[in-house]
């Protein structure tokens, strides 16, 4: 099997799993189009844990961790296998790079796990291990796991960093399109430091970043995008997946690390 990509994908808010838009038809369309993995490994920042743990369930449950949507979010189920084999060779890779992690048997998947998958392998037939993020993680340590787990790309693994390119709910506008500049300009800058895979620009970017503390007051939902570059090859070719923003502020766009397909440079939907 050739080496598989690594994906940041934007995950936007629970309703994404109803309503798919632009950004879940080019997940669906990546899932399509890209060399089968034989399980998805991802990282998520709606579980935070003190340390490391990967989930070892064999059928992970369906987590809905979330409140206030329609009753027909919480029917969704994403009944992906586990791969507990999976999570205890990440394990090891973590391990020989100074880390200790936990395999929890009873861990389900979490919003910012399952609702893109939905979109990306539909059928649920794809394994699914989920890594925690740390406390006090910060983009360097981010990306550094990532390095540790990129062997598992040359195994059959879809490396994936699920968050968001710009995360402020506290600007959340539901109910009309219009689009708060700050987030544009924000995510146009991130995208020419992911496209070239500049390690320096995007483990530094809400510092550096115009507007990056507006459009991450918390850092949580930008650290996978370092996490997924990092299990990047060095000389990786890096498509952009267009998303657009939704209610103004949450860009939905994404990056395939690795790409073997022509790379599409877009500017964010306004």
């Amino acid at each position: 099997m050739n080496r598989l990509p690594s994906l940041f994908v934007s995950h936007g808010a629970p309703t994404y799993a109803l309503e798919p838009g632009e950004a879940g038809q080019r997940l669906a369309q990546l899932g399509q189009s890209i060399e089968r993995p034989r399980a998805v490994l991802v990282m998520s920042p709606h579980w935070i844990t003190r340390g490391l743990a990967l989930t070892a369930a064999p059928m992970p449950e369906t987590i809905h961790d979330f409140g206030g949507f329609p009753p027909e979010l919480y029917r969704l189920r994403y009944p992906a296998p586990g791969h507990p084999e999976l999570a205890r060779a990440a394990a090891d890779l973590l391990a020989a790079a100074g880390h200790s992690v936990a395999l929890d048997q009873r861990r389900g998947l979490d919003h910012g796990a399952w609702v893109p998958l939905m979109h990306l392998f539909p059928a649920a037939d794809v394994p699914v291990v989920q890594l925690s993020m740390p406390a006090g993680l910060d983009p360097s340590s981010a990306w550094k796991l990532g390095e540790a787990l990129a062997p598992l790309a040359a195994d059959g693994v879809l490396i994936v960093g699920s968050g968001s390119l710009t995360h402020n709910l506290y600007e959340i506008r539901d109910g009309h399109d219009e689009v708060e500049p700050y987030a544009v300009e924000f995510a146009e800058w991130v995208r020419d430091a992911a496209v070239a895979l500049d390690r320096e620009r995007l483990v530094h970017a809400i510092e550096r970043a115009p507007h990056g503390r507006r459009a991450h007051p918390t850092p949580d939902h930008y650290l996978p995008l370092p996490f997924a570059a990092g299990a990047a090859a060095d000389d990786a070719q890096v498509e952009v997946l267009p998303g657009g923003i939704r209610y103004g502020v949450l860009s939905m766009e994404s990056y395939l690390f690795g790409s073997k397909r022509a790379p599409v440079r877009t500017s964010p939907a306004r």
